[in-house]
């Protein structure tokens, strides 16, 4: 079927068919000025007034003298972008790789983080991973401690006694228990003696090599307490300087 199409810039009319609209959405160039416009939207009727008609704007692209005459007469169309038809395809996908590389080494980020902040309860559970950590932190000299869980540690018995030796010492006997089903550090011990209206006289912080004793100090302190073990201590106290009638002791980790 032959239509009629006119160009919107040079008002020149061709006789186009409706195969040559659907090659590209209906978008064609004008064989005699060179521009672009859409046939479909330029479509007249044929009347009784005689048309000058040329041929097929997409077969004028390919006539040497009327590519020269389009030069010649229209330059800002020459130089005007290609239509949306002609230009390359967008591919997302090298933009898509980006993405997942971005979230890949997000995730190794945060799984660094997290096995960096519980490297030691890894260790302890995990013997081989406790390896491994160990491995990986000797380059950058970090260490894996042993696990600090206060809520899992407890003093089961304790009490303070006058020692009859000598007047104004005093020993303080303590058990102190691991609940965890892994090794655990020797936590701090906060002793604060009291008097007759339970006010504060004498407070003093015990750390592990202050009451454990010292031919095995080293080894318990690299092994820490077993899991479900236990650990007593025997301190002796100067209060010579005080009256102390009570105490109180708590377990703790220094930050």
């Amino acid at each position: 079927m032959s239509l009629i199409t006119r160009c919107p810039v040079c008002g020149t009319a061709f006789r186009v068919q409706s195969s040559q609209l659907a090659a590209h959405g209906g978008t064609v160039r004008c064989g005699k000025c060179g521009g672009v416009f859409n046939g479909v939207a330029a479509l007249v009727e044929e009347s009784d007034q005689r048309l000058a008609f040329e041929p097929s704007p997409q077969l004028g692209l390919f006539d040497p003298g009327r590519r020269s005459s389009a030069a010649r007469t229209s330059t800002t169309f020459a130089n005007a972008p290609a239509p949306d038809f002609l230009a390359e395809p967008h591919d997302p996908r090298p933009s898509r790789w980006l993405w997942a590389l971005a979230a890949l080494l997000a995730a190794m980020a945060i799984g660094i983080q997290v096995a960096y902040r519980f490297r030691a309860e890894l260790a302890a559970s995990h013997p081989e991973a406790g390896m491994m950590l160990r491995m990986l932190c000797q380059p950058v000299g970090c260490d894996v401690p042993l696990p600090r869980r206060p809520d899992l540690m407890s003093i089961d018995s304790s009490e303070l006694q006058a020692d009859s030796r000598r007047e104004g010492l005093i020993v303080l006997n303590a058990v102190i228990r691991n609940r965890a089903r892994f090794p655990q550090d020797y936590p701090a011990l906060e002793l604060t003696l009291t008097d007759d209206g339970d006010q504060p006289v004498l407070r003093r912080v015990l750390v592990p090599r202050d009451y454990l004793e010292a031919p095995r100090r080293d080894e318990q302190l690299r092994h820490g307490i077993a899991p479900g073990g236990e650990t007593p201590l025997h301190l002796f106290l100067d209060t010579s300087r005080t009256r102390a009638v009570g105490y109180r002791l708590y377990l703790f980790y220094p930050l």
